[in-house]
């Protein structure tokens, strides 16, 4: 692309004709065929090393403020350069949101779920349909991981542009509250948008600073993006704030509990199988109900189905029957995947890492009237230090008995972290053991016919942050080495 055509929104400079081939934000990929962008990050500031980007032959340079550098450099400056780079990311991937059909997924809880179910039910009524989110990006036969929730513009611009090629329709993306914060999905087009719920999370050092902020920056989705459709989680006040000064021209409500939404459920009712849970309900949109049986647990996933058909129905005529059949077979990565144990237990894997999201599964696994209920939890280093309490407080209230463990504990000491949670309990009623793996075995030796053994935190990831180090760690793995001995040391 002609720098010309890229820069010209942001500048009226008279700009030389060159071929722009990259834009980057990192001086390790500039050259003499790219745009460089300077952004102030938690660890470095673009500004400071454009001078690098310089030497590796880069002579077009975004920034927020004046850069030192050589007389042929070429520097636009602008109010904001992630806002720059997010649209810079649209345009120079010739802006595949306004290609797709693309739905927003928002909220505390619920936004990984819903958007495996929105995508899981259009694929298998013939609408190909991407995903990028907390579970990676997903379309077609393509699997990767992504290290954010909502990824970098450049990547998110890029992913968009890919699943175009590749005879996508529709893509559905998790926004999060840091990805909006940080202007990462500036310049998408969102035909739709969900709300899931919103509860205190994500404020703290390096996240936001205030709940207050944290809402905001939630709301932004639904007033700045020029969203059409609108779908609100009846069941959670919060909406009522939400919907304050939306672009939605259509406003769909969905709701487990109240009979006055648009969706809701009717009969809810949790089963218990050999080998897994799940829950099943009718659906009704006021026309027509039609049942739907789910291999997922709690009320709370009844909503994430509900906010799902809502979309499909709405937006791509799917019939409730087709969205109820396909919901059937649906699996989520890392949300109530539920594993068989030699004792006759059932161990859940859940990614439930927060006071509401762990509140909700132990409640739901509740309902199934487990013989005992254990739970081996812990918590992220670094930051979210505020869950620490509260996550002890749900477990020592809603589990028989806890194993307190590390989650990512990154440079912080995982026994200061443990002794944090643990400050919520009686002393009988947990245990901690910093190594994960040793204390999921150890809880599985515990379990015996009957039980539940909830392994809440990691959900669909594969590795631990420990120290600076990314290490793989699987729990379904662990869970498939119970047929081997155990040898477990507790001290």
């Amino acid at each position: 692309m002609q720098v010309r055509e890229l820069l010209s929104p942001f500048t009226d400079f008279s700009l030389p004709a060159c071929e722009i081939l990259s834009l980057t934000d990192d001086t390790r990929t500039a050259d003499a065929t790219s745009l460089f962008v300077c952004i102030r990050g938690a660890r470095f500031d673009g500004h400071t090393l454009a001078n690098v980007a310089y030497q590796n032959g880069c002579r077009f340079f975004v920034a927020e403020r004046p850069i030192s550098l050589p007389d042929d450099a070429i520097v636009v400056l602008v109010e904001s350069t992630r806002t720059a780079l997010s649209l810079l990311a649209s345009a120079f991937y010739r802006h595949p949101s306004r290609k797709l059909r693309v739905i927003a997924v928002t909220g505390t809880k619920g936004k990984t779920t819903v958007a495996q179910l929105i995508r899981g039910i259009l694929d298998a009524n013939g609408i190909p349909t991407g995903y990028i989110g907390t579970n990676g990006i997903i379309y077609g036969k393509v699997k990767r991981s992504t290290s954010n929730t909502t990824p970098n513009p450049l990547t998110l611009q890029k992913t968009l542009s890919e699943m175009h090629e590749h005879g996508m329709h529709a893509a559905v993306i998790e926004v999060s509250s840091q990805a909006l914060l940080q202007s990462r999905v500036e310049g998408t087009q969102f035909e739709a948008a969900v709300f899931t719920n919103l509860s205190l999370d994500h404020v703290g050092p390096n996240e936001h600073s205030s709940f207050e902020d944290y809402t905001e920056c939630k709301h932004r989705l639904f007033t700045d993006f020029n969203v059409k459709t609108a779908f609100w989680n009846a069941d959670d006040a919060a909406h009522l704030q939400m919907r304050v000064g939306t672009s939605a021209k259509k406003e769909i409500l969905y709701s487990a509990t109240k009979k006055s939404a648009d969706y809701h459920a009717i009969d809810i009712c949790a089963f218990h199988e050999s080998t897994s849970l799940g829950i099943s309900f009718s659906v009704s949109n006021g026309e027509h109900s039609v049942p739907c049986r789910l291999p997922l647990v709690g009320v709370c996933n009844v909503s994430n189905a509900l906010s799902a058909i809502a979309v499909v129905k709405e937006l791509f005529g799917v019939s409730l029957s087709d969205a109820a059949n396909a919901l059937s077979a649906i699996r989520v990565d890392g949300r109530s995947e539920c594993y068989p144990l030699p004792s006759g237990a059932i161990a859940v894997i859940d990614y439930a890492h927060n006071e509401e999201s762990l509140r909700s599964i132990l409640t739901s696994l509740r309902e199934y009237k487990p013989r005992r209920l254990i739970c081996v939890f812990g918590s992220v280093g670094e930051r979210s230090q505020l869950r620490r309490a509260t996550l002890g407080a749900v477990a020592s209230s809603l589990a028989d008995f806890s194993i307190i463990t590390s989650d990512n504990p990154g440079n912080e000491s995982p026994e200061k972290i443990i002794d944090e949670i643990a400050a919520a309990f009686d002393r009988s009623s947990y245990l901690g053991i910093a190594d994960r793996r040793e204390a999921i075995l150890y809880a599985a030796s515990l379990s015996k016919k009957g039980d539940i053994l909830l392994l809440a935190g990691k959900g669909h990831e594969t590795y631990q942050l420990i120290g600076d180090k990314k290490i793989p760690f699987d729990e379904r793995q662990i869970l498939s080495e119970l047929s081997t001995p155990l040898n477990i040391t507790t001290d």
